[in-house]
């Protein structure tokens, strides 16, 4: 379980792949705190810790993994976001995220607004059903309002210190990005879903 409140950023050292699997090896900032088998939230996606080293981490994605989410676009020197899985005691400042993208969406601009900025990404059908004006979404594994819901699309005003956090400042228009929506929203859906088929019979 993580909350979307990004730790630092990471760097990709290399993508290998592997036939239908690869190898993400990343620059870590605490690669000296961790250890085997522990997860990380990978511009929120969890990922396995598979071999480590004093500098970084290496982490085997599988064909789903690839197939989900937007890892398998990423290049040397690729800057990512990292968040180590919550510990029993700490405080919670961000929304459940479990770290299980459930799709992918477009970057269609990160725009400079005083000393804020303007986020806006392209949302597909199934995610834009459960996304709610100030509700939450994780978008590359940060935590974030929505601050204005348009079809097809969301629009996120980014703080000074969420954008100097992140991997934001490296983002472009058509980059594609891991999109998990609230954990509560799914829950809500799917018994929705089943009340009304019950009612339809």
């Amino acid at each position: 379980m993580f909350t979307g409140l990004v730790e630092t950023t990471g760097r990709v050292r290399s993508l290998e792949r592997r036939g239908e699997q690869a190898r993400l090896s990343l620059e870590i900032p605490f690669a000296a705190e961790l250890e085997m088998g522990e997860s990380v939230a990978v511009n929120g996606c969890c990922l396995t810790v598979a071999e480590m080293d004093p500098a970084g981490a290496d982490f085997d994605l599988l064909a789903q993994t690839l197939a989900v989410t937007s890892l398998g676009d990423l290049t040397d020197g690729s800057v990512v976001n990292l968040e180590r899985a919550l510990r029993a005691g700490d405080r919670f400042g961000g929304h459940f995220v479990q770290g299980h993208v459930d799709a992918t969406g477009e970057v269609l601009a990160v725009t400079p607004q005083g000393q804020d900025h303007v986020f806006d990404v392209a949302l597909p059908p199934e995610i834009e059903r459960l996304c709610i004006d100030k509700g939450s979404l994780c978008v590359d594994g940060i935590s974030l309002t929505i601050a204005e819901l348009k079809e097809g699309r969301a629009r996120f005003w980014i703080t000074p210190h969420t954008y100097t956090a992140t991997h934001l400042p490296a983002l472009k228009a058509g980059r594609r990005v891991n999109l998990e929506a609230d954990m509560l929203a799914k829950h809500v859906a799917k018994l929705m879903a089943g009340f009304s088929a019950g009612r339809a019979e």
